[in-house]
């Protein structure tokens, strides 16, 4: 009975102003946040492929634990990935409540901000479309990471990328994830007074600078990341070496010494 109250009244059965959205709030901002971060940690890893093929298969055993387990466990990539999802998860239906409810809400909202002319309620409606489409382009992505986590690395995730034709959605999700993710650490910093200092007004036209500063990195450093998982694809294809996973240099280096060891006994 006191939630059918307050969910109608949006006060307590004490007669108190509800503290439920303030919570939410703050769950939403810090799953926000949370995942922005990520994100970026994510692109630094991902763009390890421009330094080489051999330093992107190293950094894929690091994160599956070869320090911990001889060659790497992928299942610690599934485990991390159904974790970030179900942060993903939580953080979109946080952020549903503050989308409008029909069209007409709609309407009246762009009107609003249309009328306005105020730049933060613009970046509001980038974060709430770009975050709409990562509510269907993410899903996909992070669940086909749960599912071939061992399908990382050089060659795997390039075959993925060009011959599975996943390049297409991820030049979507790269769009969608840099704008949301900037602008919603901007207005995280905004929100809860992060950095204003004694003029909040200089503050807040320094951290938009920033905030488009990142932006670009980060597109420019994903795209230039993306661009060589095709390029190594469409090798591949030539090659007709799809599906053969990466080898790294000291292995194959290996396989011939003991090749040629027991060709000699032989």
């Amino acid at each position: 009975m006191s939630d059918l109250i307050e969910g109608y009244l949006g006060k307590t059965v004490e007669g108190k102003k509800s503290r439920l959205p303030a919570k939410l709030d703050y769950i939403q901002s810090f799953t926000g946040g949370f995942l922005a971060l990520f994100m970026w940690a994510h692109m630094l890893l991902v763009s390890s492929i421009l330094i080489s093929e051999e330093f992107m298969y190293t950094v894929t055993k690091l994160l599956e634990g070869s320090f911990i387990f001889e060659g790497g466990n992928p299942l610690l990539v599934t485990i991390a990935a159904a974790f970030i999802f179900v942060v993903f998860i939580v953080h979109a239906a946080m952020g549903m409540r503050k989308l409008p409810g029909n069209f007409k809400q709609y309407q009246v909202m762009r009107a609003h901000a249309k009328n306005m002319g105020h730049d933060d309620t613009k970046l509001w409606f980038t974060q709430a479309f770009t975050g709409f489409a990562m509510f269907f382009l993410g899903s996909v992505h992070l669940y086909i990471i749960m599912t071939n986590s061992a399908d990382i690395g050089p060659y795997a995730s390039s075959d993925r990328v060009w011959s599975e034709w996943m390049w297409p959605l991820y030049i979507l999700l790269l769009l969608a994830v840099e704008f949301h993710g900037t602008i919603g650490l901007y207005r995280l910093c905004v929100k809860w007074g992060w950095f204003d200092g004694d003029n909040p007004r200089e503050t807040r036209k320094a951290l938009k600078k920033v905030k488009w500063g990142l932006t670009v990195f980060f597109l420019v450093l994903g795209f230039a990341s993306l661009a060589a998982y095709m390029k190594i694809g469409m090798e591949q294809v030539e090659r007709n070496n799809v599906g053969n996973k990466f080898q790294p240099q000291a292995k194959v280096m290996e396989y011939k010494m003991i090749n040629k060891n027991v060709g000699g006994i032989a």
